[in-house]
């Protein structure tokens, strides 16, 4: 078991940019912003062979009663509970503050290895950066910089030197990433918490409340997962914030990142632009999809029934994913919604054997030809599987650059319909076949070799022909005489 160290410490003292340097990553958002990380963010990390686990955490305000501030600190109290080691983070250029010492007070009722990191000391005496901190009751404090590195290994190594070394443990290649991703306010972070059933992440009715891009490791019925909650993405035209065009980069890059997304659809609200621009992503970024209608408590059959109508033709493109219509508040529907994100993973990492894809191919073109282009009809000979997730299907065969996408469109729904390819998009690939001898000169054994020109002969000698004719030497006869 991997030791866990949780950062603490008030806003914008730099957690999140000792988080970056501890996991050697730029998971975390970073910005001079009080408060730009709200929920629990976990990343690996490795000292030598020593591997631990580190947890940052927003800005810790211990006595908030309400509000979102409340939530956050709801969240970090969670995280020291779960702690082996906390690293208390102070920001060395403006000293001890009263809620410095309402922290230090919180940690030492926890029971847990304290270290103080006094951070921001680049440049400065260490010895009278450091003098303030002595009275928050906590041991040595350390300076360190997080943004240059300095004394960061000297802080883990006391923070993992009473943790032995831990065994190895079995890498596992099938865990499934799974983005959560939406407008805002959708019920992003309320699905996620109904799958974990706690509340790991904060789900507040306000848009917004998600900026960073959390993964929260879980396991359900034997598989393992890691969920990936995601901020809401509004038009581009509403992005003003600078947090809030991080949050939409960190989103972007999860879908990318992961091998299923969830798209979370409101069901009180009608279907916009906007959720046709996210699954339209999805759809180009090549990954699994399977659609979540939140908030489908409540509402009567006619309802129901419309927006069913709606998703029908607005979402047409991505009628390869299965829909679900659930309540995350309630967790109904969550259990066939996370069936679907395993058959959409199987779908779009399965191994399609050439002999099957051309025997598809055969009877598909025996159905229903490619039609004519000009005098031509293209002829597709055999297919082969090119990459996984999404599939790629690389046909090969003559004047396949004359094949219309309509019959682009026959051939995907017919392999579909043949593997069972359901939750994932399908990407097909022609190849031409091209003659191997145009244009190519001819090996140099097979040249005929020109023939020298003929030898000219000097003419033969010629004797003066006979009038007459007769032999050679005679004399020639006198015409006859007429009467």
């Amino acid at each position: 078991m991997k030791p866990s160290i949780v950062l603490v410490g008030r806003p914008n003292v730099g957690k999140s940019t000792l988080f970056n340097r501890l996991t050697r990553t730029r998971d975390a958002l970073v910005a001079n912003i009080p408060g730009l990380t709200r929920d629990r963010h976990y990343g690996h990390g490795k000292l030598g062979s020593k591997p631990y686990l580190v947890i940052d955490t927003g800005g810790f305000e211990p006595l908030a009663k309400e509000g979102i501030v409340h939530q956050m600190a709801r969240q970090t109290e969670q995280a020291i509970d779960e702690a082996d080691a906390v690293i208390f983070v102070v920001d060395g250029r403006s000293g001890v503050s009263a809620l410095d010492k309402e922290i230090a007070n919180r940690l030492r009722r926890a029971g847990r290895q304290v270290l103080v990191a006094v951070n921001k000391s680049e440049g400065m005496s260490h010895g009278v950066v450091i003098a303030d901190f002595h009275e928050l009751g906590l041991g040595e404090p350390l300076p360190i910089s997080a943004a240059h590195g300095e004394g960061v290994r000297v802080l883990i190594e006391l923070a993992l030197q009473s943790f032995p070394e831990p065994a190895a443990e079995e890498t596992s290649d099938d865990v499934v990433r799974v983005a959560i991703v939406g407008r805002p306010n959708v019920g992003k972070s309320t699905l996620i918490n109904a799958l974990l059933g706690e509340d790991r992440v904060i789900a507040f009715d306000q848009p917004g409340t998600t900026r960073d891009a959390i993964e929260v490791d879980f396991e359900r019925g034997g598989r393992h997962y890691t969920l990936i909650d995601t901020a809401g993405l509004r038009r581009r035209g509403k992005v003003f914030e600078t947090i809030e065009k991080f949050s939409v980069i960190k989103t972007l890059q999860a879908i990318e990142d992961a091998q299923v997304v969830i798209l979370v659809l409101d069901a009180r609200q009608d279907i916009s632009d906007q959720d046709a621009h996210i699954g339209g992503f999805i759809r180009e970024s090549g990954r699994a999809l399977v659609v979540a209608v939140n908030k489908w408590d409540g509402l009567d059959a006619y309802i129901r029934e419309q927006i069913k109508g709606a998703l029908e033709s607005q979402l047409s493109f991505i009628d390869f994913a299965r829909f679900h219509y659930v309540s995350a508040l309630q967790g109904q529907g969550l259990e066939q919604l996370m069936r679907s994100v395993d058959a959409a993973f199987r779908a779009a990492t399965v191994d399609l054997p050439t002999p099957r894809l051309t025997r598809a191919l055969i009877e598909a073109v025996a159905r229903q030809a490619p039609p004519r282009s000009g005098l031509f009809r293209p002829k597709l000979r055999y297919a082969h599987q090119g990459g996984r997730n999404p599939p790629l299907i690389v046909i090969h065969g003559n004047a396949l650059d004359k094949v219309p996408d309509s019959y682009r469109r026959y051939l995907e729904h017919t392999f579909r319909e043949v593997f069972k390819l359901q939750g994932t998009p399908l990407q097909i690939q022609f190849n031409v076949t091209s003659n191997p001898f145009v244009d190519k000169p001819p090996p140099e054994q097979n040249r005929r070799k020109p023939k020298p020109p003929d030898k000219v002969k000097p003419p033969a000698k010629s004797t003066p022909a006979r009038v007459g004719g007769g032999r050679p030497g005679s004399r020639p006869k006198a015409p006859a005489r007429r009467g």
